[in-house]
């Protein structure tokens, strides 16, 4: 049995201290020169979106007790929940990488399915190699996003921001659907499961939380789903089920008039109550609340 490491939470926050960063509140970070960085001795559990791409030497790293390596032209992306450790570095890497975090994501994201393609993948192949006219296309992201980083004087620095990290998202996001249809790699059956069930997920959130019933669709036992979902990602059908239903009710509280009462309703829960008391366990705070925010 492989041993459990200990992380230690990583964050935007601890991050701003590096070197040649550029970032915004505690919402994005956007390094150019990772081979300044000092790798951490320690692992470290991520609670942002990272992506990056490499574009010198090589790195070398452990994901959830899996190894990785990294060389130039190869892209990582990430989300949260991941452990990392055992870092080295070749002594010539370079490299470019953003990390995002949670809240701002889901401000981004216009519906739940927006940045399916990237980070779903991402789950069971976090390492990506991109062709020359996909290294630029993250290269003309980087260098413009970074412009806008440091306009402080713009008054609609945030809302460019993020329009340009969801369109970045899209982008991003094609370059691994065409990957996946030209790779090599063999989908094993947790793998091909855990699609099925996020396209379930996405497609029914707003009406059916229930691990049993996404089993039942499937034709296999909850058991079986929860070892299939947890063996691709690493993490539960509810942890997802959840994921998706927060980011339904974020959208719909950040982008519409609709009142909490409406939000309830469409989301299937009993009544408003329910609704809040859902959102603030899993968000921290009440849904009016966020809604300010």
């Amino acid at each position: 049995m492989a041993k459990q490491v200990k992380a230690i939470p990583a964050s935007i926050e601890r991050a701003k201290e590096w070197p040649n960063c550029g970032f915004m509140d505690n919402d994005i970070l956007l390094i150019d020169q990772i081979g300044k960085m000092r790798m951490p001795d320690e692992a470290r559990q991520t609670n942002f979106i990272l992506i990056a791409l490499c574009t010198a030497g090589h790195v070398d790293f452990r994901m959830d007790m899996q190894h990785m390596h990294v060389e130039a032209g190869d892209m990582v992306a990430s989300s949260e929940h991941h452990i990392i450790d055992n870092y080295s570095a070749s002594d010539d890497v370079e490299g470019m990488c953003f990390m995002v975090s949670m809240r701002l994501f889901h401000e981004i994201i216009q519906n739940v399915s927006d940045a399916s393609a990237l980070f779903l993948y991402s789950h069971t192949y976090p390492v990506i190699r991109l062709k020359e006219r996909d290294k630029a296309v993250f290269t003309e992201y980087f260098n413009i996003i970074r412009k806008k980083l440091n306009d402080g004087k713009s008054l609609f620095r945030h809302n460019l921001i993020r329009t340009l990290m969801l369109a970045m998202f899209y982008d991003l996001s094609n370059v691994v659907y065409h990957f996946q249809d030209h790779s090599d790699r063999r989908q094993t059956r947790a793998d091909s499961i855990f699609t099925q069930f996020i396209k379930l997920v996405e497609e029914n959130c707003r009406k059916e939380r229930r691990v049993s019933w996404y089993a039942q669709q499937l034709c296999i036992t909850p058991k079986y789903l929860s070892e299939m979902v947890k063996s691709a990602s690493k993490r539960t059908p509810n942890d997802w089920i959840d994921n998706y239903v927060m980011s339904e009710i974020r959208v719909m509280l950040k982008c519409s008039s609709a009142s909490i009462k409406d939000i309830a309703k469409e989301m299937n829960f009993p009544n408003q109550s329910f609704l809040g008391k859902y959102f603030k366990e899993h968000a921290g705070v009440s849904p009016s609340r966020y809604r300010k925010l």
